[in-house]
């Protein structure tokens, strides 16, 4: 297989959060692909089970079951800065101690990242998935930024596999990450 070299994007359309841009090809086709930052997922493990959420999301119109996360970036400026100095992992990391504060109000400590779970091959979106076994509760408790509703709740093996039956959950690459990566190993006997 010859693997095409020096093919040159070409950005169309800029956003707050993403960007279009335009790869030509060496037959003359031209590939679009949408880029946008990476997100992060926490898959919290106690004695209790895993921590999840339970969030009103507007793209499903409903309540919505999901692992605590969010954005490492707030624009895509800094997004770029970041992908072309190479620091990626490191965004993502301090991302999880602040989601994790804000979101369920938790303290991490060690946060073991477990795989870059990708969106596609037009949709550069990666979502970064973090194992935390280690956690305090902060003083502050959670604080959600304005508009989110999120309500912490944690659940067994079990229950998580019951509520992915039931379609309680939407977040596909996260329900894979938990059926094929965490349930196995945090959990090996469920």
């Amino acid at each position: 297989m010859t693997i095409p070299q020096d093919l040159t994007e070409r950005r169309v359309f800029s956003g707050k959060l993403g960007e279009v841009v335009h790869v030509p090809q060496p037959d003359g086709r031209v590939f679009e692909r949408f880029r946008r930052p990476p997100g992060v997922r926490m898959v919290i493990v106690s004695d209790r089970g895993i921590l999840l959420t339970e969030e009103y999301r507007e793209e499903t119109g409903g309540v919505d079951l999901r692992l605590p996360g969010g954005k490492v970036f707030d624009d895509y400026e800094s997004f770029a800065a970041a992908r072309a100095a190479g620091s990626m992992t490191r965004a993502a990391e301090e991302a999880v101690l602040r989601e994790a504060r804000e979101e369920v109000g938790l303290v991490v400590t060690d946060p073991e990242l477990i795989t870059v779970a990708q969106a596609g091959a037009t949709v550069e979106w990666d979502l970064y998935y973090y194992l935390v076994r280690e956690f305090t509760e902060a003083v502050e408790g959670a604080r959600p930024e304005e508009g989110e509703q999120i309500e912490p709740v944690w659940l067994t093996p079990k229950e998580i596999s019951e509520a992915i039956q039931q379609g309680r959950m939407s977040e596909w690459r996260s329900v894979g990450v938990l059926l094929g990566l965490v349930l196995p190993r945090a959990f090996p006997e469920s």
